[in-house]
């Protein structure tokens, strides 16, 4: 009998060990996320929030939402990443005005920093900078601009775009991206051409700056996030997979 109970305290000690990951995350189990405030400029920007569990330290990243707001399909992409091992904030942009200059919303990806920097769980020489549309352009222009990322993924962005208030093109800073980035694009984007994506690489490439392209046809913009949730088609989690290990081998 007593061999029957050693064996039974073995599965089950088995079973624990196998529900928890490395990150310290139950395999299945999404981090929650929660609603959080970054003051940046004086005033109070609502952000959604998700870290792995555990003391860490873990990668920090910033994610950047695009035009059309912090939607659901964000938040549960923030848990999701967090759920990978990163702790991850993203920051309200439009909480104040619709189109924003880009000071203001460059002030509060630092202020974003800033507060990943408080917190004991994130190794702040391991942070990445990731936007969508909009915050795919802001990924672009401020990777080169701010020294805490160490790398950024940029989806379907606009490189000769000065933004809502025609200021900075992306483009213009190639000279000085030192960090990896990667660009994620679909061939049937109408805002953002993809012929302006290969003018883009090729200026990167001329300019020796690292970089990875993944491009898949027949995308339009935006195919990540559908109708202002989460997309599950195989394309989405396929990007979704290309940026976890992006980040991955480029954090560390």
């Amino acid at each position: 009998m007593k061999y029957i109970i050693i064996f039974g305290t073995i599965v089950l000690l088995a079973c624990i060990a196998g529900c928890v990951d490395s990150n310290g995350t139950a395999n299945g189990a999404m981090p929650e996320g929660a609603s959080m405030n970054i003051t940046s400029g004086g005033q109070s920007f609502p952000a959604y929030f998700a870290a792995p569990g555990g003391s860490g330290p873990y990668p920090g990243v910033v994610l950047i939402h695009s035009f059309n707001g912090l939607e659901p399909g964000y938040e549960s992409l923030v848990e999701q990443f967090a759920a990978e091992g990163f702790v991850v904030i993203a920051p309200e942009w439009q909480t104040f005005e619709k189109s924003p200059s880009d000071d203001v919303v460059e002030m509060l990806i630092r202020d974003s920093v800033a507060y990943l920097g408080t917190r004991s769980d994130v190794d702040m020489a391991r942070l990445g900078l990731t936007g969508f549309c909009a915050g795919g352009r802001y990924t672009m222009l401020f990777l080169p601009q701010i020294e805490e990322f160490k790398s950024g993924v940029a989806w379907y962005g606009f490189p000769y775009y000065g933004g809502f208030n025609n200021e900075t093109l992306p483009a213009s800073l190639v000279g000085d991206i030192a960090d990896p980035l990667l660009i994620i694009h679909g061939t049937r984007d109408t805002p953002s051409p993809v012929a302006d994506i290969y003018r883009y690489v090729t200026e990167l490439d001329e300019a020796d700056a690292y970089f990875e392209l993944k491009v898949y046809q027949g995308e339009l913009h935006g195919f990540m996030i559908v109708d202002g949730m989460l997309s599950e088609s195989f394309v989405a989690q396929d990007a979704y997979r290309e940026m976890v290990s992006f980040f991955t081998r480029t954090l560390g």
